[in-house]
């Protein structure tokens, strides 16, 4: 009868064994102590060298501290489509040529945000969902690197635009939420993004500022919130900590995600009124108001909200379209 090797596999959390059935090579033994000899070292292992996609679950190819395959990464498309020329929301219909009017959406038109565009690498939704999450939430950190690269070409599309020189302003945490989390997801993504660009587009001058503005009180999670909910929530939230070193200085307003466009309003405000001469938005992704308004029908979001409005926009007034 031929005995059973039990050994550990290398690059799981699992440490249950592995029953091998069959006669062992001489390598076949050696590599079976040499895993039981590393297996105290298997936790950090998964972690530096993981072996499964963090978003497919598919093997890597390769050993990569970033735990997401090229196929999940390629999976991730470029915005594109007819979008508002202000706030990068879907329009309707496509513009028509001589009636600026249409380059907008409804609530741009009715409430202008504070910024003048803001731009996003794609959609919020598949696999640029997942990885923000892996970032965010399983702090996948190797990730940023790529994310950030992808924020940069977004940032790109300002450039023709935009003054060549710019302060990048990361959305800011509250202290309780940072040290909970451990970091601030946008302004790891804003570092890479100027990394990026610095080889990509070398005639923009951007200047990482990430303690310009402050986020001086808590505020509650804005994920699952309606539209009028976020902009309630986040008002008067944001100051800037030292007014001087804005004033009239064109700044770039970084974060993950524009969903309702609430925080991105209620950050920009603040710049403007410390006196910033432009503010701009860039973020990894952005909410299709599609998606917002399924959400509502699946009833998840508070119902009562205007359709036309519902999914993408907030403002400071209560009386007027959330931008």
């Amino acid at each position: 009868m031929v005995r059973a090797a039990q050994v550990r596999c290398v690059f799981r959390r699992n440490y249950g064994s592995l029953t091998i059935d069959g006669p062992l090579s001489e390598t076949s033994r050696w590599r079976a102590i040499a895993r039981v000899l590393r297996s105290p070292l298997d936790a950090m292992g998964s972690t530096l060298l993981p072996a499964s996609c963090a978003l497919c679950g598919s093997p890597l190819p390769r050993f990569s501290s970033v735990p997401i395959c090229d196929a999940c990464w390629m999976e991730i498309p470029v915005l594109d489509g007819v979008v508002c020329r202000r706030c990068g929301d879907a329009l309707d219909a496509p513009p028509i040529e001589g009636f600026a009017s249409t380059e907008l959406c409804r609530a741009c038109r009715l409430a202008p945000p504070p910024f003048v565009r803001a731009v996003a690498v794609t959609s919020y939704d598949g696999r640029m969902r997942e990885a923000i999450h892996a970032l965010k939430y399983k702090r996948i950190h190797p990730a940023a690197r790529r994310l950030g690269a992808m924020l940069g070409a977004a940032i790109a599309q300002l450039a023709p635009d935009v003054p060549s020189e710019m302060l990048v302003v990361p959305v800011p945490l509250h202290q309780s939420k940072h040290r909970e989390r451990g970091f601030n997801q946008a302004r790891t993504l804003a570092a890479y993004a100027i990394r990026a660009l610095r080889k990509s587009n070398p005639e923009l001058h951007l200047t990482l500022a990430p303690s310009t503005l402050m986020r001086q009180r808590s505020t509650e999670s804005q994920a699952g919130l309606s539209p009028r909910q976020r902009r309630l929530n986040v008002r008067g939230a944001f100051k800037v900590s030292d007014p001087t070193a804005v004033r009239d200085k064109h700044v770039l307003l970084v974060d993950d995600i524009l969903t309702t466009g609430a925080t991105a309003r209620a950050a920009a405000q603040s710049l403007i009124k410390a006196g910033a001469a432009s503010v701009y938005v860039a973020t990894l992704a952005r909410a299709r108001r599609l998606n917002f308004n399924n959400t509502r029908s699946e009833g998840r979001v508070e119902p009562g909200l205007e359709p036309a409005v519902a999914g993408m926009h907030s403002s400071s007034s209560t009386h007027q379209p959330v931008i």
